[in-house]
């Protein structure tokens, strides 16, 4: 009898057990982990704002213009009436968990964009109605097409002057080159925008202005539109078959899809990439949210839905570098999205501030619990997870507990930086990092006040750890303490922090410099380097015979082509681990270049002959002569001092083109061309970064306020003469 119930009580446990992780698994199907991805100004802040509103997150919409949104929480994006930095909330919507990140939308904060998108399984992409895709719309666009991350469209702004849901369809189409498909109908124009037609359920959904959440209304489709509308979802039923499978069987059936077979057609597409969703409506009138909503659950994947991460095994924690149960230390591990697997889970974003430090961290495997022990497996460091918050912007929630698909931050962590991967101890994984952008613009920081020398010290190195693109370092010959950063605006931002934050800290800033590079022009052939030590022990010996030449010739080099490396040598005159040598030692002559100390790019070093020493030779020596050879003959060879540049979109009125030409000219801009858009125009132009300093003010003078600009990096031209 006892035999039988013990037997009875184990089954009863093991059916609890699995049930309730049945639940989780369930619960893992409803959660979503989107950001919102767009230029500056299309929107996106808006856009979630409504998002938190109609969710019952927040009791009152926040505006941008009056410094009342939630993501915007910052007091510089409140001035400045943008995003900055980039802010996760989360919200309940129709049984699915909605965590969100706004991101900026401006080209010197890019790197905030490619750190979320890091740790994504979808995004919303917002357009202007009246603008379609501009140019950080396509930035954006083209980072999360090298994360894999499926998006669906948002034309925002239908009630603005001139608004075209077909025009923003068409630039899509052409500038991003997915197949868009548009699945809703604007009812009204421009100002008279009032709602859509859902061309797959062929109703009407209009929107009144009160300031309420119950403004949706939904009816029968205007007999107005309703031929258009019928027209549309037969185009949309074609475009859908072209595409899919599954779909082209039934439309070959029955000459049109389902609504059933759409939806699921749709959501197989964007999830592959092969098509984007296109819904539309007006965020700031609260108008196309809802069902904006009802496509993120409908279409975009949840956690279970995406690849299973992938990661490098590390030495188990304790066991002195072994490798881990799964695998050899180097192999490389795939982990699904299970809670009961061994924890996993990505650094993100870290903010420190005066009362603690915030980890913000993506689980993608496992269950993490308040009180646990993690590995930070990139330095082999343990850490204790002392709180777990769920994120409200600049508002937090406890939790006791967190599990696969969640984003979270934590309270505890005390050296984890971004890109740090923290695990269980017993199953350690490196997760890949996020990719951070080269600087390309510095100033000099110093503190006003002698005293106050260390605290900017603490300063910059806070900075640093929140936003590893910016970077800190002191100049040897004139030991100021330098600071890289992006772009103008983003030090600007940097510095004013660094004012806000620490009370009494008085910077002064020089005027910015952009981060050079070398490459050549012409190279050398045959030049020989020959490297003898001898101190009274082991001696050094080395002999290596280099070519030197530009990389895919002058356009390669001038767009940073890189560093190609060689070996020619036959008869074993220099054997295979002294080559790789002579590569280290040459990559690391790279570092400074002879025109002025900048890092060389854009070259080609072959290794034709060399001679080694029965005893003397090592791959110390190989490396040493290698270095030297290079730097030998880069100082042979006839270089070119290039500087950064970026395309330059600016929007003016009709009239002040012609001052805008002259003044891009006058900064050295290479005008590519002056289109028409409205009663405005739209020059691009290439210009050196280094000219662009003070543009804004400029630009706001010789249009009256009305000009606005945008810029992208374009990589590298050859700076004049001047410079050199």
């Amino acid at each position: 009898m006892r035999t039988d119930v013990r037997r009875t009580h184990n089954t009863v446990t093991t059916t609890s057990t699995a049930a309730a992780a049945a639940a989780v698994l369930a619960g893992i199907t409803t959660v979503r982990n989107l950001g919102i991805l767009a230029h500056v100004d299309a929107g996106k802040t808006t856009v979630t704002e409504r998002i938190l509103f109609l969710a019952g997150e927040t009791h009152k919409r926040g505006e941008v213009h009056d410094g009342t949104t939630v993501t915007d929480c910052h007091p510089q994006e409140r001035e400045r009436g943008i995003t900055i930095f980039a802010a996760a909330v989360s919200c309940l919507w129709d049984g699915h968990r909605i965590n969100l990140i706004d991101t900026p939308g401006h080209v010197d904060f890019a790197d905030e964009v490619e750190r979320s998108l890091r740790v994504l399984d979808g995004a919303v992409a917002v357009f202007d109605a009246v603008a379609g895709v501009e140019p950080q719309s396509e930035s954006v666009w083209r980072q999360a097409d090298r994360h894999g991350v499926p998006r669906i469209a948002f034309v925002n702004k239908m009630d603005r002057a001139g608004a075209d849901l077909d025009a923003a369809v068409a630039s899509i189409r052409e500038r991003l080159h997915p197949v868009p498909l548009a699945v809703q109908l604007p009812v009204g124009r421009e100002g008279d925008f009032t709602g859509v037609v859902d061309l797959l359920t062929m109703r009407a959904l209009t929107w009144d202005d009160g300031p309420g959440r119950d403004g949706l209304r939904e009816g029968p489709v205007p007999e107005e539109l309703r031929a258009e509308a019928e027209h549309r979802r037969r185009r949309l039923d074609e475009a859908v078959a072209g595409l899919h499978p599954v779909a082209l069987e039934e439309y070959y059936e029955h000459a049109a899809l389902s609504t059933a077979t759409l939806a699921a057609a749709l959501r197989d597409l964007t999830h592959s990439g092969e098509a984007v969703v296109v819904l539309c409506g007006s965020a700031y009138r609260n108008r196309g949210v809802e069902p904006l909503l009802a496509a993120v659950t409908a279409y975009l994947p949840s956690p279970l839905d995406v690849p299973a991460v992938r990661g490098s095994a590390v030495g188990a924690a304790g066991s002195g570098g072994a490798a881990g149960a799964e695998g050899a230390t180097g192999a490389e591990l795939e982990r699904a999205a299970d809670p009961a697997g061994p924890l996993t889970g990505l650094v993100f974003k870290v903010n420190v501030t005066a009362s603690g430090r915030l980890t913000y961290l993506r689980l993608y495997t496992g269950t993490l619990r308040k009180g646990d022990t993690v590995l930070d497996a990139t330095t082999g460091r343990t850490e204790r997870i002392a709180r777990i918050l769920r994120v409200q912007a600049d508002s937090h929630t406890e939790t006791d507990s967190a599990v696969a698909g969640d984003i979270v931050a934590v309270i505890g962590v005390k050296a984890a930086r971004t890109g740090a991967t923290l695990c269980a101890p017993g199953a350690p994984l490196v997760l890949e990092p996020p990719v951070t952008a080269e600087p390309v613009v510095t100033v000099a920081v110093e503190a006003r006040r002698s005293v106050d020398t260390d605290r900017l010290a603490v300063a910059l190195a806070r900075l640093a750890e929140e936003d590893p693109s910016l970077v800190v370092r002191t100049d040897p010959e004139t030991g100021q303490r330098v600071l890289s950063g992006l772009g103008e605006l983003h030090l600007e931002v940097a510095v004013e922090k660094i004012r806000r934050d620490h009370n009494g800290l008085e910077v002064t800033v020089g005027r910015p410099q952009v981060a050079h590079r070398e490459t050549v022009e012409r190279g050398v052939t045959g030049h020989v380097h020959r490297h003898v030590k001898q101190d009274g022990g082991a001696g050094q010996f080395a002999q290596v015979v280099i070519d030197v030449a530009p990389l895919d010739g002058p356009v390669g080099a001038q767009e940073g082509g890189g560093f190609v490396f060689a070996s020619t040598v036959t008869g074993g005159r220099v054997p295979k681990e002294y080559v790789q040598a002579v590569e280290a030692g040459c990559r690391d002559a790279l570092a400074e270049g002879p025109l002025g100390g900048h890092p060389v790019t854009g070259l080609r070093v072959t290794l034709t002959d060399g001679a080694t020493h029965s005893k003397d030779s090592s791959d110390l020596a190989f490396r040493t002569a290698g270095r030297t050879a290079l730097r030998d003959a880069l100082r042979a060879c006839r270089m070119v001092l290039l500087e950064p540049v970026v395309e330059v979109t600016v929007t003016v009125p009709q009239e002040a083109v012609g001052g805008v030409l002259g003044d891009l000219a006058a900064r050295r801009g290479r005008v590519q061309g002056a289109d028409p858009d409205g009663g405005a125009a739209a020059v691009t132009a290439v210009v050196p970064l280094a000219e662009l300093f003070g543009y804004a003010t400029a630009l706001r003078s010789r249009t009256q306020g009305r000009g606005t600009f945008t810029t992208r990096p374009a990589g590298y031209a050859p700076a004049p003469a001047a410079a050199r």
